[in-house]
């Protein structure tokens, strides 16, 4: 029996991060970054970049479980987000200042290296910890608005970021939505006409503007219905927000758009990240539509990380460890 875990927002925050895989069983807690989620399945909901010091960290990370579950029958599936698709256009406007540090730290680290992409990759996230661990030692560390090592962090960003950089090309690897069984899944929403577009198009497209070195010289257009608008799919809240801040639906137009959505893609519930819940991970729509970024990153909220587990059609919340062996109220689907 296949046990999904969901996991939202992380922001960078690889502290956090570290927790909510934890909490949802697949990692080891004694430091040695082990999956130990068995065949269970993993699925991040997108925004990784951002607001925080540890992205590329977390992205190693993520990578690394993937490799190991499959070896045990299980898979870590990442969603792109807005944040990920505001990188790959350029757009650093809420890049941490820790954030441009480890895009030159990790730019000058595979410069030296002669070791493959994916070994560089999955080493990561222990290479970076030590690094920050020596640049805290050392008395010479600039401070974080020296222009200097400003402008060669932007620049190193930009490097990896841009499309058909190393970092955009590792990105292209993840769709926009996913769809798994009754399932689907996306950072914002899903919309009708989304679905009418295709799918599998938009990932396509996505992923095909993030790995062209040459998009601003050649006709690939950036997938604006996928990336661009507050419509599209990375930045729709149409569902995640609550019917009192939407001032040109009410709840009943929403229920209705979300229906018509989840017949057309033939799934009967969605799970979307995007816009953080201050109550937790929770429902709506007859819990049709499921909200769960709880805005964990010290970026964000800082709150407590929060997991949704789907076994059997059977979703409910984990808020720690303890509450993977007990019995808690859920929502079946039928």
């Amino acid at each position: 029996m296949a046990v999904f875990l969901l996991i939202g927002d992380l922001h960078g925050d690889l502290k956090q991060a570290r927790s909510a895989l934890e909490i949802a069983g697949v990692l080891s807690s004694d430091g040695q970054d082990l999956w130990t989620g068995g065949e269970n399945v993993l699925i991040q909901l997108g925004d990784i970049l951002d607001r925080g010091e540890d992205e590329i960290a977390i992205l190693s990370l993520l990578r690394s479980l993937n490799k190991q579950a499959k070896a045990k029958g299980g898979a870590v599936f990442q969603i792109n987000g807005n944040h990920e698709t505001m990188n790959v256009e350029g757009d650093f406007r809420y890049a941490d200042s820790g954030g441009f540090d480890e895009c030159s730290d990790f730019l000058e680290y595979i410069s030296n290296s002669e070791d493959d992409w994916d070994t560089i990759f999955t080493g990561w996230v222990d290479v970076s910890a030590k690094l920050k661990e020596d640049r805290t030692m050392s008395t010479n560390h600039w401070g974080p608005w020296n222009l200097v090592k400003r402008q060669k962090g932007v620049i190193a960003r930009s490097v990896l970021f841009r499309p058909g950089g190393l970092l955009a090309c590792e990105l292209s690897r993840h769709p926009v939505v996913l769809k798994v069984n009754d399932w689907v899944f996306c950072h914002g929403g899903l919309l009708p006409h989304h679905v009418a577009y295709g799918l599998e198009r938009m990932n396509k497209e996505v992923s095909e503007w993030m790995r062209d070195p040459n998009t601003n010289d050649s006709t690939l257009q950036l997938p604006f219905i996928a990336t661009r608008g507050y419509d599209s799919v990375v930045w729709n809240r149409l569902y995640s927000r609550d019917s009192s801040d939407l001032m040109d639906y009410d709840a009943e137009q929403v229920s209705s758009i979300l229906e018509e959505t989840l017949q057309a893609v033939s799934a009967k519930a969605m799970v979307v990240g995007h816009t953080p819940q201050t109550i937790g991970v929770n429902c709506k729509y007859n819990c049709s539509i499921w909200r769960v970024d709880v805005g964990m990153s010290s970026g964000v909220l800082n709150s407590r990380p929060e997991v949704l587990e789907i076994i059997d059609n059977k979703a409910r919340v984990i808020r720690s460890e303890r509450d993977r062996y007990s019995e808690l109220q859920a929502a079946a689907y039928t």
